[in-house]
Formats: C-alpha cells, sequence, structure tokens
C-alpha cells in the first residue's frame, strides 16, 4: 500500500492505494480516504498530513504483513452497486483443489499436454470439470459458467473444454494407472481386497450406436444405457473403471479389467470380492490362482438340491465363540432364547467340488435379516391385496422384486370353464416358499480364513453400491446426453476421478459427516468479496467446518480473508505437502 494524492482546484485529497494485477495488466486500488489535506491539517494540530499519511501507511503495511490489520468496510445507502460485478463466490472447492494436487493429477496432465502438443490449459479444464461435478453437476455447456462461482476465475473458454473430452477419453488409462501410483504416495492403498461392481447408465438420446445400447437397465427405463465396471480398494476408495455397451453380459467384463490391474497396476496379492450377478464359474477359476482369491454371494436359491438342503437345515449351526452346534428351530420356540440371539449371526461351512472348481460355502443364518424381510414383505403383501381389491385393471406383467409377484392369475372357473374376465388373488404358495429363504444369506471363497472374517469383508461390498449411488445422484451423472463414444468415456473419466477425490476427502475426515452433510457444506461454503479488501465467508462454522479446517493446512475460517492472504490459500492448496497419509 502507498500514499496517493488527488489534487483538484480547491484541495488535495489523500488516498491508500494498494497496487494490483488482473487479468495481465497492472492496476491499483482504492483501499481507504484519508481527508483532504485541510481537513488533516486542522485535525493534526499543524502537523505536516504528508508525512503522517506515510506513517500511518508504513504501519498498516507492517500489520498486514503480521496478519493483525483491522479492516473497517464502509458502506454507503446512497451509491449504487457496480455493474456486472459479482460479489459472491464458492470456496468449497479449494478443498478439493488440495487433493486433486495432492494426486499429482496436474502432473499427468502435464505428461499428456507434451505428448499431444495442444496449447489449451487441459489441467484447469481437467480440475473444474472435477469440482464441478462435484459441486453444481451440469452440463458441460452450463459447467462453464457454474465454474465462474469459484474463487479463481477460468483461463479457458468452452470450445477448449469440448477440445479436451476427445484427450481425456484417449488418455483415460493411462490417467488410471498414473492416479493410482501417485495415491500411493499420499495415501494407504488396501488393495489386497478389491470390491468389483458393475451399473449401467441410461441416455436421453434414444438411438443406438457405439457404447449406446438397449440392454437390462438397473433402473428399469426403455432407454438405450451404458455399463460401467469398477474396482474399489478395501477402503472404498476407486481404484479403476470401464465402459463396455449397454447389451453387454456383465459376468465377461470382470477379467479384463483385473488382468488391466496386474499388468498396469502391478497388483498380484489380491481378493476379488463381487455379487452373485458376476459369480460365474469362469470370474472364480480366474481368481482361483496363487496369490488371488475370490469372494462372492451365492444364490441359495439356485442351490442344487442336495446343496439346499444343507443349506436350510436348522442343524449344524454355530456362532462366534460358540465350540457346539446350534439348532437354530429353537430360536421360534424359546422367546428368551429368541431375545439373547437377536443380533447374532450363525454360520455353517463345507467345501464343495464342482465343474472342476473346488470352493468353500458358508451360509448365515440371522433373526434380525429374518425379520428385516419380512417386514419388506408384508408391506408388499398389503400393496398386493390393495391392488387385487380395488385396481385389478393395474395388474399386469412384473419382475421377481415387484410386490404383484405375490398376486395369482385364474383365467379357469372352479369349475373348469373358461372364465368372463381374469380373477386375482394372493398366491399364498409363492408367499411360503419365499419365507422359507428368510433369514439366509450365503458366500462361496476359495480361502481358508475364519468364516466371520470371510462375512465382514463381504460386508464391506455396500461402499461400491453408494459410489454408485453417489455418481448417479450427487453427482448427476445420468441421464447422458452425450452421444459420441469418445466424450462418453470422457464423461465417465472425470466421474470416476471425481468419486475418487471426494472418497479421499471422506478417508482425510475419518468418514465423521454423511454424504450430504459434506457437500452441502462445500456447495454453500460461499464468500462475499470487498473490493480492495478481500473476502468475508458467509457460511456457518459448524463442527464440519471446524474439522475440515483442522485436517487442512491452509484457514478459510476468519472473519474477514485479505486478498493477499487469499492468494496464499489459492498457492497452499495446490502444493502437493498436503498429505492423506496420517
Amino acid at each position: 500500500m502507498h500514499l496517493h494524492i488527488v489534487k483538484s482546484k480547491n484541495a488535495q485529497s489523500l488516498y491508500v492505494i494498494r497496487s494490483t494485477y488482473k487479468n495481465g495488466r497492472n492496476s491499483s486500488e482504492r483501499v481507504e480516504k484519508l481527508g483532504t489535506y485541510d481537513e488533516l491539517f486542522k485535525k493534526l494540530n499543524g502537523q505536516d498530513p504528508i508525512a503522517w499519511a506515510k506513517a500511518y501507511i508504513a504501519d498498516l503495511n507492517e500489520k498486514e504483513k503480521a496478519g493483525k490489520r483491522e479492516i473497517n468496510v464502509a458502506f454507503s445507502p446512497a451509491k449504487l452497486m457496480e455493474s456486472n460485478a459479482p460479489v459472491l463466490f464458492n470456496g468449497g472447492y479449494l478443498f478439493l483443489q488440495a487433493i486433486y494436487y495432492a494426486l499429482g493429477l496436474q502432473t499427468i496432465t502435464k505428461k499428456i499436454a507434451k505428448k499431444h502438443k495442444f496449447t489449451f490449459d487441459l489441467n484447469g479444464i481437467l480440475a473444474n470439470l472435477l469440482y464441478a461435478r462435484i459441486l453444481f453437476p451440469a452440463s458441460k455447456l452450463a459447467t462453464m459458467q457454474l465454474v465462474k462461482k469459484f474463487l479463481e476465475q477460468p483461463s479457458f473458454e468452452l470450445q477448449h473444454v469440448y477440445r479436451a473430452l476427445g484427450v481425456i477419453a484417449q488418455e483415460s488409462d493411462f490417467i488410471q494407472s498414473e492416479l493410482y501410483k501417485n495415491s500411493l504416495q499420499v495415501a494407504e492403498r488396501n488393495t489386497h481386497i478389491l470390491y468389483y461392481d458393475c451399473t449401467n447408465f441410461f441416455f436421453e438420446i434414444e438411438q443406438e450406436a457405439g457404447l449406446r445400447q438397449y440392454g437390462i437397465s438397473k433402473e428399469h427405463r426403455p432407454n438405450p444405457i451404458v455399463q460401467m465396471g469398477l474396482f474399489m480398494d478395501g477402503d472404498g476408495i476407486p481404484l479403476a473403471f470401464t465402459l463396455s455397451p449397454g447389451n453387454t453380459n456383465e459376468q465377461v467384463t470382470l477379467t479384463p479389467l483385473e488382468e488391466k490391474l496386474l499388468q498396469d497396476f502391478k497388483l498380484s496379492r489380491l481378493v476379488v470380492c463381487t455379487d452373485a450377478g458376476l459369480a460365474s464359474t469362469a470370474n472364480r477359476k480366474f481368481n482361483d490362482k496363487k496369490d488371488r482369491a475370490f469372494i462372492t454371494t451365492q444364490s441359495i436359491k439356485q442351490l442344487k438340491k442336495h446343496l439346499l438342503e444343507w443349506a436350510l437345515d436348522k442343524t449344524g449351526w454355530y456362532s462366534s465363540g460358540q465350540k457346539n452346534s446350534f439348532d437354530i428351530t429353537t430360536l421360534d420356540t424359546d422367546e428368551a432364547l429368541a431375545e439373547t440371539y437377536k443380533n447374532t449371526t450363525f454360520y455353517k461351512e463345507r467345501w464343495i467340488k464342482e465343474n472342476g472348481l473346488e470352493q468353500r460355502m458358508i451360509v448365515t443364518f440371522s433373526l434380525k435379516y429374518r425379520n428385516y424381510q419380512r417386514t419388506i414383505r408384508q408391506e408388499q403383501i398389503q400393496r398386493a391385496i390393495k391392488t387385487v381389491e380395488e385396481h385389478p385393471q393395474k395388474i399386469n406383467k412384473t419382475n421377481q422384486n415387484d410386490y404383484k409377484r405375490f398376486i395369482a392369475k385364474q383365467s379357469i372357473t372352479p369349475d373348469g370353464e373358461l372364465a368372463a374376465k381374469n380373477m386375482y388373488s394372493l398366491d399364498m404358495d409363492r408367499i411360503a416358499k419365499e419365507q422359507s429363504f428368510d433369514g439366509y444369506y450365503a458366500i462361496c471363497t476359495n480361502l481358508e480364513t475364519d468364516a466371520l472374517r470371510i462375512m465382514e469383508l463381504n460386508r464391506q461390498r455396500w461402499e461400491i453400491e453408494e459410489s454408485f449411488r453417489i455418481m448417479k445422484s450427487e453427482f448427476r451423472s445420468r441421464p447422458v446426453y452425450l452421444s459420441r463414444d469418445d466424450r462418453i468415456r470422457a464423461h465417465f473419466t472425470t466421474c470416476f476421478l471425481a468419486l475418487t477425490i471426494y472418497r479421499l476427502l471422506e478417508k482425510k475426515l475419518d468418514k465423521s459427516f454423511t454424504c450430504h452433510q459434506i457437500l452441502d457444506s462445500l456447495r454453500n461454503m460461499n464468500f462475499h468479496k470487498i473490493r480492495s479488501e478481500g473476502y468475508i465467508p458467509t457460511y456457518v462454522h459448524d463442527e464440519f467446518m471446524k474439522t475440515l479446517h483442522e485436517r487442512f493446512t491452509f484457514k478459510t475460517n476468519l472473519q474477514i480473508i485479505p486478498a493477499l492472504e487469499m492468494k496464499n490459500i489459492f498457492k497452499d492448496s495446490k502444493k502437493q505437502k498436503t498429505l492423506l497419509k496420517k
């Protein structure tokens, strides 16, 4: 800051001025008006106003350097707002930016730029696409406007974004493998246990082409879909993904991506955990090798007769710390016993050999799980009854989980004649058959690890399902409006990277907050810009904000952040010293 004197016909006015550098040009901002020369001369009792002003400004500079200068902001109800001058900006992206740079994504984009020899700012484009996908998900066109909400303004144009999408798609595999290598420097990666699952995303465009194909939609939508397979490590951090056309059998997607992990990620010792839909014999055999193993859920209903009888047998059950077998029939006849074991998981196990594969089957039974299933079914039965009695015209083809599966249709009268119209009733045989499986759950593995540990590892599959939910709901990755395959791949590459950054933020916060708490807080983490002075936080400094600032090296939770200090925060958020390891 320095002194600036403005001379007019009748007076000399003294101002405190700060030099600035904006958009490649040197400029200045007025910080404070000290008064006219004559006013100050009288106020200072004859002391030289200019000498006083220089000493005053020198003191301000010392205080500002030490971060102790008090800032007084004056507003006038007689003055109009500045035209086309935004004053509210989001700063929540700064914490995402710290993880982005800690992961070395800027060095990855630098390598890509050097390879392709383009001149646009790929790092700035990718970073802003990721921050916007997490905080303000929208189309690429809308994203260009939304990123202007951030404290740091973009240095690229929409045409550069579309050009960058083709490069991101082309280098997707390279980005994934480099990201994994970089992540090892900043976070513990539990790659001994991996979780794999598939989901699909629907398009608004109805024509099939390339990746966009008609298939079995997870959301039962009559739209073309694209299928995504995702590997996640044992701590819930995304590891790698693959895209395939929507009409691809998801079972054939596992081994190609796993082979890529073994080759590009240099992984060797691992256990792959999947659900029943991906549990083909081929996939199990692929991981039935030295240093590799599998854990997969097993449909009890599809077991062969002798295995089904064994699985549902009421005797031969064990629980943690119990040496003698247990007969679970007693849980239905002894209320005191049922109360004692209401939260207990019982299990039985045996080795089986089929189709040249030897594996261990673990079956579990839980009263809590049984009661949950029966509660859900009872609600479905009530809906079925209401439909039969009040809205029989709504009964049509249904799927295996729809409540209408409990409705039986009769087209023949009790006399054996063709009925004038269809008659409906509850299918009691189906209800009884389904109820016989309540509380049971099966897992297959080639590991010899303790059964309780196997069950614990399998339970963690919920995190990959939650990851898909976050991408679909919070990141609004569907419906997909893109038509070109390269841009579709780029879209899901950014979704994958955004999910990785978000999951690492969760880990840094010790998973103490819900997804809604984290994203809602960051989306509303706004700052009011005071011209020439700095930024005033307008967010609530609650427990989340307190924890967030404890885990990062820079602080935005001050009453006002001077402009110079905010520039230092920008620099700090881009330093790779922000480690995620404890």
